[in-house]
């Protein structure tokens, strides 16, 4: 059986809020990502251009 101390899901207290919200904006600005989106983004307007120009 379920006892009620495993149906307790509140936390003791609340997680002290940041100083800053931290979201989308901040991971698009970690270096490692960008260059892994740059690179990505190099590959496929290779591809892009591959095929409209050469095939």
């Amino acid at each position: 059986m379920i006892g009620p101390e495993m149906l307790d899901t509140s936390r003791g207290q609340a997680p002290a809020p940041t100083q800053e919200p931290r979201g989308c904006l901040f991971a698009l600005s970690q270096p490692p990502l960008m260059i892994f989106l740059g690179v990505i983004g190099v590959l496929l307007l290779m591809g892009a251009v591959h095929d409209l120009f050469l095939l």
